[in-house]
Order: structure tokens, then C-alpha cells, then sequence
């Protein structure tokens, strides 16, 4: 009978390590299969990622144009069809878009016009477009700054 006490594993599916370096009599003694000198026979060595073998990498060769500029503001950008998601009368912030997956964390949050809207809501976010804010008005909801 089989039980967890005298399992094995099917023959061949499990092979030993080649261990290398072990003498002659192992087959894979002295050099283990490196060879005689060179930068792939010595300890450390490797090709890294990039190398050509002493070509320019490409890396190098393409011409780097422009920067990033590091205090640039991603916003997460909800479009008015997205909002009209919630209930009407419930106020969206940006914690209930995080919540509802619309909105990325720790991103502040814009709403633009896309789309229309066609029910009241209470929009409390970071930024909103001048287009979004007159179409939540004229559907009846408010916009409300997030620092009140």
C-alpha cells in the first residue's frame, strides 16, 4: 500500500547535480569544463548583460536625447463615465476610487469630461477639469475642494 511513508519519486525525473572540480576520476576534474585560461575560465566572470565583445554596446551607441524631469505630477485621470459608476447622492473622494479601483495609490487625482454623467454626485478630489466641473453642475452634483 502507498502511503506518504514510502513515496518516491518516478524514475528519472530527478537527477543529481553535475558537481564539477572533483578530481579526475569524476570526469569533470581540473578545469570543470571550463577550459584553459581566459575570462570565462576564471572565477567571477561572466558575460553581463549588454556586452558585445568589445563592441560599443548598443546602449552606448544610441544618442540620448532630452531628460526626465523628477518633479513631474502623475495623476491617476477618472473620466466622467467612470464616475457615473457610483449611486447617486455619494460623495467620491479619492480614497473611495483607490477603493473601487479606479485610481492608483499615492497618485493625486484629476477627473476630466470624458463621457457624461447622469446622476448627482458630491466630487471632493485633487484636480478637475474646467469641461468635468460644468457637466457634474449642470447633471445636478456639486464639486467640493478637497482642502475644505
Amino acid at each position: 500500500m502507498i502511503n506518504l511513508g514510502n513515496l518516491s519519486p518516478n524514475k528519472g525525473s530527478n537527477r543529481q547535480r553535475k558537481r564539477v572540480g572533483r578530481g579526475p576520476g569524476s570526469g569533470h576534474g581540473k578545469t570543470a569544463g571550463r577550459g584553459h585560461k581566459g575570462f570565462k575560465s576564471r572565477s567571477g566572470s561572466g558575460i553581463k548583460p549588454g556586452f558585445e565583445g568589445g563592441q560599443m554596446p548598443l546602449q552606448r551607441r544610441l544618442p540620448k536625447r532630452g531628460f526626465t524631469n523628477i518633479n513631474t505630477v502623475q495623476y491617476s485621470l477618472i473620466s466622467l463615465s467612470q464616475l457615473d459608476k457610483f449611486e447617486a447622492g455619494t460623495e467620491v473622494t479619492s480614497a473611495s476610487l483607490i477603493e473601487n479601483g479606479m485610481a492608483r495609490k499615492g497618485r493625486p487625482v484629476k477627473v476630466l469630461a470624458n463621457g457624461e454623467l447622469s446622476k448627482a454626485i458630491t466630487v471632493r478630489v485633487d484636480m478637475i477639469s474646467g469641461s468635468a466641473r460644468t457637466k457634474i453642475e449642470a447633471a445636478g452634483g456639486t464639486v467640493v475642494d478637497p482642502k475644505e
